[in-house]
């Protein structure tokens, strides 16, 4: 069951790999996001000294949240995969281009995970060329639907 998705992703990247990572969050954190209140336009996802950080993620505070706690909505928090998955990550960041984006957040199993991807930025034209290729496909579909009515 899908929480909050970064649609944005998709647009501005070729997704070539989906990966499921794990969140280190706090209890307030995990409260806001069961009531709906997470955010992941604006986020992306950093490599520092071998692990991998997700930045930029809005997690609104409840107000009901304790009062000897500050809630920080904007912290850096930290995602949890295997070993080797980190380092083939940190490769092909480091060596091949690709960036880590965050695509959506989810349930699995009870627990918050986050779906990242390793992507390729799309230029401009690529950007076009997509929009073409959806408007084209609506246009078929129209056509379709109008053809069976007769």
């Amino acid at each position: 069951m899908s929480i909050a998705q970064n649609k944005k992703a998709f647009h501005d990247y070729f997704v070539e790999e989906k990966y499921e990572a794990g969140l280190a969050l706090e209890g307030w954190e995990v409260k806001s996001i069961r009531a709906g209140r997470a955010q992941i336009k604006e986020a992306y996802v950093l490599v520092r000294k071998g692990e991998i950080f997700l930045l930029g993620m809005h997690i609104t505070p409840l107000p009901t949240a304790s009062t000897h706690i500050h809630p920080d909505p904007i912290r850096t928090r930290k995602l949890l995969l295997h070993g080797t998955e980190i380092m083939k990550l940190i490769g092909k960041v480091e060596r091949a281009g690709y960036t880590l984006v965050p695509l959506d957040l989810h349930y699995t199993r009870g627990r918050i995970k986050a779906s990242i991807g390793l992507a390729k930025g799309k230029k401009q034209h690529d950007k076009r060329d997509a929009a073409k290729d959806r408007d084209w496909e609506r246009e078929k579909q129209r056509l379709m639907r109008e053809k069976i009515r007769g």
